[in-house]
């Protein structure tokens, strides 16, 4: 009709070309950063090239792994929402919990944050501009630790809270230990390289060692041979030790004991490695050499065998890939013996060279040390699917048992109904 008003309908674009809009958007990001970030470390001289790096590379490998454990975590809650694992019961989650989606949107802010401020620290410094430069990292980490403590209602406040009450519980495990105070405990054993180089960034931090060569002095108060570094490396340790004894007071069960042993392996492999800097070389080829070797057998060994032994059931290894619909994950992982093999095979392997980052005086190849921090990442990721999904086969299989028990039996119904009047 004449006059009529034709209501607008907007057009959206499909999620699709909004999911490929965005690759590209991070692609050309990416792109953009190793340009700049290349550039700028070829105009440095040779002899400061590497010392340069080693230290860029200290601000930033730590955040970079946690960004690393946050996507793979994500990749844990899609497979556990795609099959029949409830892990929001597992952990004890309130309806608001994150979801896959949302950690993934955690960990692409993560990912754009971190490598542009590192190519803004190598930009900076490469063009004289010292003081600019030294701030970067400084600013990243604050801005980090203030969205992490921040009491307002955003950023996921949640969230937030539960975890910085379930760390908590860990540091102090005055009270009964749950399930995700010792799987987040775990979590934080394959991450104590994380831990070690976060305090060796802050204590440069905080003793304005940022771009510059006082810290090239290994003696020095944030030097490689500082003993604050076996001692970061050993706390993960040392809390999951003290929640098994916890665990042993409350339940009297002797597998805590054995659990808290396997914790204790770990501890000589640090100290015995942290020796190297504070003994004579012959002391060190002759005697605490040998005893580092045969102490890192024991602990990788030992944390094998309870892997397979406690922490997974081998009889249903495969069930957590059996979706609910139809998938070809379902098809390539579910059932087949390859997986089987793989699982024992790559922890095994891995639970070998975790080792290597836990000796202190192995740690001047920073790029090999980074290589396996992150294979232990995804070592974890993948001991991750197995541990969730075993507890949750002990939870269901607990409520069978109280369900059958609480149902009378046949006798039971057959007594009861011989005192009716018929």
């Amino acid at each position: 009709m004449k006059g009529a008003t034709i209501p607008s309908v907007a057009i959206m674009p499909s999620p699709l070309f909004l999911w490929r809009f965005k690759a590209v958007l991070f692609l050309l990001w990416g792109l953009c950063c190793c340009k700049i970030s290349w550039d700028s470390v070829m105009r440095m001289s040779v002899d400061l090239r590497d010392l340069f790096l080693y230290e860029a590379f200290l601000y930033y490998n730590p955040l970079l792994l946690v960004a690393l454990m946050i996507w793979l975590w994500g990749v844990n809650l899609w497979v556990f929402a795609q099959s029949s694992v409830n892990y929001a019961k597992v952990f004890d989650l309130a309806q608001t919990h994150l979801s896959y989606r949302e950690i993934w949107r955690c960990a692409t802010w993560l990912t754009l944050i971190v490598p542009t401020s590192m190519t803004a620290y190598l930009y900076l410094y490469s063009h004289g501009e010292v003081s600019l430069a030294a701030s970067q990292p400084v600013l990243l980490y604050a801005i980090l630790l203030m969205i992490l403590l921040s009491p307002f209602d955003m950023f996921y406040l949640s969230s937030r809270f539960y975890f910085l009450r379930t760390v908590w519980r860990i540091i102090l495990p005055l009270q009964a230990i749950t399930f995700p105070d010792f799987f987040l405990a775990d979590i934080f054993t394959s991450m104590s390289k994380v831990f070690s180089d976060l305090e060796r960034s802050v204590c440069r931090m905080v003793n304005r060692q940022v771009a510059t060569i006082a810290w090239f002095e290994a003696d020095s108060v944030c030097g490689s041979h500082s003993v604050a570094i076996p001692l970061v490396l050993v706390f993960p340790y040392l809390w999951r030790f003290f929640q098994c004894l916890r665990q042993y007071k409350d339940t009297k069960e002797k597998t805590c004991l054995f659990n808290a042993l396997k914790y204790s392996t770990a501890i000589p492999v640090i100290f015995l490695s942290a020796l190297k800097y504070h003994v004579y070389p012959d002391q060190w080829v002759g005697f605490y050499r040998p005893l580092w070797l045969i102490s890192s057998v024991i602990n990788s060994l030992y944390s094998f065998y309870w892997d397979i032994k406690r922490d997974w059931d081998l009889s249903i290894l495969t069930r957590i890939f059996m979706f609910k619909n139809p998938s070809i994950w379902t098809n390539l992982l579910y059932g087949q013996n390859w997986v089987f093999y793989w699982v024992l095979g790559s922890n095994l392997v891995l639970r070998c060279t975790w080792t290597y980052k836990l000796s202190a005086h192995l740690r001047h190849n920073y790029l090999t040390v980074f290589t396996i921090a992150a294979l232990e990442i995804l070592r974890r990721w993948q001991w991750v699917f197995f541990r969730v999904e075993n507890e949750w086969n002990k939870m269901t299989a607990k409520q069978n048992l109280e369900m059958s028990s609480d149902m009378p039996s046949e006798g039971d119904r057959l007594l009861d109904s011989s005192n009716h009047t018929v």
